[in-house]
């Protein structure tokens, strides 16, 4: 059913879809970018669901509760409880290590609004959890959804960085006046 849905989204709004077959994986951190209006998740979300793959994304725990909240787990919202004696990053880790498959989408900016640069948590919870970072993206200019295939992270970070940022750099934004391309 799922599939069937994220066909039909993509259909509606005229989007095109680029699914590299080596992206296959168990397990990574999939960078959502970039993240400026709410329609990213629908986007987002309808492309796993054409291809078959069990995203996963953090959300406030309030979302997850309720009447709302069944079907935003079945969208593949895991519930957070944000906070200061609450670590992301540890708990996406121990996610990791538990389960078989676990693809987690984070937006990097964090926000839907302009940030100075992206937050680090995305890089700190691959390099924790020893998986690699894909490079999800939602071209709004040319009406594109996709993954930029497998990364792996190295110990150099701002040679990672390079490579993430010069793979966004032509990537277009809903609102792009909300999108910095420069990310560290």
């Amino acid at each position: 059913m799922k599939k069937i849905l994220g066909k039909f989204i993509f259909f509606i709004f005229g989007w095109k879809t680029n699914y590299k077959e080596e992206f296959k994986t168990k397990k990574c951190v999939m960078i959502a970018a970039p993240h400026t209006s709410n329609w990213d998740l629908v986007f987002a979300m309808a492309f796993y669901w054409k291809y078959g793959v069990d995203a996963k994304f953090f959300i406030k725990d309030d979302w997850t509760k309720g009447i709302h909240g069944w079907f935003i787990k079945k969208m593949g919202g895991v519930g957070v409880t944000r906070g200061k004696n609450n670590n992301l990053v540890d708990y996406a880790v121990k996610l990791y290590n538990e389960k078989e498959k676990f693809i987690l989408l984070v937006p990097a900016e964090a926000t839907r609004k302009r940030v100075p640069k992206w937050k680090r948590g995305f890089y700190v919870i691959a390099k924790k959890a020893d998986v690699p970072v894909s490079m999800g993206y939602l071209d709004y200019k040319n009406k594109i959804a996709g993954i930029g295939g497998l990364f792996s992270l190295t110990d150099k970070f701002e040679e990672d960085m390079q490579k993430i940022q010069d793979f966004y750099k032509d990537v277009n934004a809903k609102f792009p006046e909300n999108y910095n391309k420069q990310i560290y």
